[in-house]
């Protein structure tokens, strides 16, 4: 089976497609800073991807990552409450590594070495608004999904904005 993703920044909408034919379509939240490549900018990259790395197979909803490792912690109301100024990386991983040199490969706009993914976020988190650092953002039960239908080297076109 034939499996690439889609990011359509303009409608903050992640689209799934097996053999050409879209089969889900999530709602996401995508860079607040908009869309660009450049390292430290906040923006969510344009152009093709593909999965590099995929982390947190079997970790439980919420789990909270660190660094790509779980922390042992579980995302709830008091864990908010008490560290309001932490940007969420919950429940899995889909590390996305830029295919195109020059443009989000390499140098300052290589996405890999931005740290950008796709991961799941609390579920107070506006869907549909660009919100994030730059990654793309999903509620956790649409991301455990899609990540059960995503493996390593699957495509990733992000385009709009």
């Amino acid at each position: 089976m034939d499996r690439r993703l889609v990011v359509d920044i303009d409608a903050q909408r992640l689209t799934l497609f097996i053999d050409a034919r879209p089969v889900r379509r999530y709602p996401v939240s995508t860079g607040a800073n908009g869309v660009g490549e450049d390292y430290g900018s906040g923006c969510t990259p344009r152009g093709l991807h593909r999965v590099r790395l995929r982390i947190g197979d079997g970790c439980p909803v919420g789990t909270v990552f660190r660094g790509r490792r779980p922390t042992g912690e579980i995302h709830d109301a008091a864990l908010a409450a008490a560290h309001p100024e932490r940007d969420w990386i919950l429940t899995r991983i889909l590390w996305l590594t830029g295919c195109e040199p020059g443009r989000n490969r390499g140098g300052s706009v290589d996405t890999l070495r931005r740290f950008i993914y796709i991961h799941g976020c609390p579920d107070s988190e506006p869907m549909g608004v660009p919100r994030s650092h730059g990654c793309i953002r999903m509620r956790n039960l649409d991301l455990i999904e899609l990540f059960e239908q995503t493996p390593n080297g699957t495509p990733v076109e992000i385009r709009g904005g």
